[in-house]
């Protein structure tokens, strides 16, 4: 910015030389033409005089304040004014001052004309130098092509070619719009998708990469993407501009598609002022911080500047790993790295007594159903007791607010781990309820579907298996299941806090499902196969407490609107938090003795609602 600042001097002095210049061939031209007699008295007062009513009307309208390289019409317009106020003021002291000059307008006509065009001729050998010089850098960049002629499109082929660093340069654009065929946009040419021969033109151009300028664009134009896929192309999208990271450099990287990114919706917006004023400056704990969920959390609210974050997991190396990436990302960050376990009440209240988070954020669970219906005396120790030991914590040590994570499975739960996390919202919701208007700590309460990418999800796993040849394994053709990418789901969980009411329960709308067998046969087109073809889709049967579809709410719960158009609150069945207490503190105990199926009969005395579904603890259903 500095450099950027004397930059703009320099063209204001320059600015002021040429206009100088231009006063001397003006004079010139008068004495030569008209045979004009100026005395030097009066020469060096109306030089002296252009040059301060240029300084003046250059500060006032600013024609040296853009970048030359990226001059436009409204620069243009600048200057032109700024000097014809200059001209025109001149010829008015002219006038009043009675110099004895003849034909004065034709003198600052003149003038005017001889100043501008050295500053325009200026400006154009400035940007042809720095044109030329780019041209080495465009020898060894890759060719790409930019879909779409909308505004994003065009600054986005702009930033392109003008950025030195960038490994990719623009040839062209390909539309679907029928009305651009055969036009130019900033002299590149502009290719209809429909009708022009694109795949001739980028073979002939050895164009390497095509370049979409937002995910909800890459999701429309999915079979252009298979396309170029099969090609050979590498398709790459530009993600949302999310401002400066905190070493000071602009997080606007292009990045080759990803699966992900074809099942992504329009941007979700978020309240940034609101999220900031409840984050700045305070310190703040984060459980499973090195989970996929726990960790995008991690990163978003390091870029609200907290006093202090808590990294709390009982995973050492992956903790060991987020560590290392938040110092090189975020060294200017305050922030503490906790190996501890949540059924650790000891543990917890030491983290409490020490640095007496404000907020936490209780990510931290387990999540796999086949393996939480093997072990569910772990499932209550971790997603109940744990929940339980920081959920008073918090309230002991008066925290602002406590934010629990949970699931779209604990709706009308068919497996333990489902029933494990509605448990867990029941004593999370019933506790704020025994201490409403007693106790300052708010208990928010959220609920999302499927991510897209987390440790141990479906896509990861695809990916490993096309990557071995196949089979693909889908547990049913018709099971669907919802998505939302890692980062849209920790945004909303970030809203919902920072409006959310002590012992609500909000919902994320996760839109469309997705049906499983219809993930795995794009995903192998993406990877260059043909479905059934070169990698088969096996189908190996629905696994032990799995159901074909989700469910976001319960058959009796309702919602209601919030402030945010994607996040609805849940009118959920209340419960006595004696009762619950009582209940919680038996499946512990058993837990403890490992006495797996009275554990599981007190769940389903819990909640009622919990049937089993291809597993052998159905028998205790009745």
């Amino acid at each position: 910015m500095g450099l950027s600042m004397m930059n703009r001097w320099i063209v204001f002095v320059i600015d002021l030389f040429l206009c100088l210049v231009g006063f001397v061939f003006a004079a010139f031209i008068q004495v030569m033409l008209q045979g004009t007699q100026f005395a030097f008295r009066n020469l060096v007062d109306l030089g002296i005089s252009f040059l301060l009513i240029n300084v003046l009307s250059f500060l006032y309208l600013k024609p040296f304040r853009g970048l030359i390289r990226h001059t436009n019409f409204l620069e243009m317009w600048r200057l032109f004014v700024s000097l014809l106020i200059s001209c025109v003021t001149l010829l008015v002291l002219i006038v009043v001052s009675k110099i004895n000059i003849s034909q004065p307008f034709f003198f600052i006509l003149n003038l005017f004309l001889i100043c501008f065009v050295l500053m325009i001729f200026v400006r154009f050998w400035i940007v042809l130098i720095y044109n030329y010089t780019m041209n080495y850098t465009n020898d060894i960049r890759k060719k790409a092509l930019v879909f779409g002629i909308g505004n994003h499109s065009i600054a986005l082929a702009q930033w392109i070619n003008n950025t030195v660093a960038n490994q990719h340069q623009v040839q062209g654009f390909v539309t679907r719009n029928s009305k651009a065929k055969r036009t130019r946009i900033q002299g590149f040419p502009v290719y209809y998708l429909n009708g022009d021969n694109v795949d001739w033109f980028m073979r002939k151009n050895e164009i390497t990469a095509i370049i979409f300028p937002d995910y909800s664009t890459v999701k429309k134009e999915q079979a252009f993407v298979s396309r170029c896929l099969d090609m050979g192309l590498s398709v790459m999208v530009s993600p949302p501009f999310e401002g400066l990271g905190a070493n000071k450099q602009i997080r606007y990287q292009m990045k080759p598609i990803q699966f992900e990114d074809l099942l992504g919706r329009d941007e979700i917006k978020i309240d940034m002022e609101r999220i900031g004023e409840q984050t700045y400056g305070k310190v703040i704990l984060i459980t499973g911080a090195a989970g996929s969920i726990g960790s995008e959390l991690v990163r978003q609210i390091s870029q609200f500047k907290p006093k202090l974050l808590l990294l709390f997991d009982m995973a050492e190396t992956p903790l060991h790993n987020l560590r290392l990436e938040m110092e090189k990302d975020y060294p200017d960050l305050n922030f503490v790295s906790i190996i501890g376990d949540v059924r650790s009440e000891k543990r917890l209240d030491f983290v409490f007594r020490k640095y007496h988070p404000q907020i936490i954020y209780h990510a931290a669970a387990y999540k796999h159903v086949p393996l939480m219906e093997e072990n569910p005396c772990e499932a209550i120790l971790v997603n109940v007791k744990g929940t339980m030991n920081l959920s008073n914590a918090a309230l002991k040590y008066k925290s602002e607010s406590f934010v629990m994570i949970s699931t779209d499975k604990a709706v009308n739960p068919t497996n333990v781990m489902g029933a494990s996390k509605r448990i867990a919202e029941i004593y999370v919701q019933s506790l704020a309820k025994e201490n409403e208007g007693k106790a300052e700590t708010r208990f928010v309460t959220t609920r999302f579907g499927n991510v897209l990418g987390s440790n141990g999800s479906v896509i990861p796993h695809f990916k490993e298996q096309i990557e071995k040849g196949g089979p693909v394994s889908v547990t049913h053709p018709d099971i669907i299941r919802y998505f939302m990418t890692i980062p849209e789901a920790c945004r909303l969980v970030l809203e919902a806090a920072s409006f959310g009411k002590s012992g609500e329960i909000y919902v994320f709308d996760m839109g469309s499902p997705v049906k499983i067998v219809d993930l795995a046969r794009r995903m192998i087109e993406l990877a260059g196969f043909v479905p059934e073809v070169d990698i088969k889709i096996e189908y190996i049967g629905l696994r032990p407490g799995e159901k074909l579809y989700e469910e976001l709410l319960n058959d009796k719960e309702k919602t209601k609107p919030t402030v945010h158009d994607k996040i609805t609150v849940a009118s959920v069945r209340l419960y006595e938090f004696d009762k619950v207490i009582d209940s919680i503190q038996k499946m512990i105990e058993l837990s403890q003795d490992v006495e797996i199926k009275e554990v599981v009969k007190s769940m389903k005395k819990l909640v009622p609602e919990f049937k089993s579904q291809n597993s052998p603890f159905s028998e205790f259903d009745d």
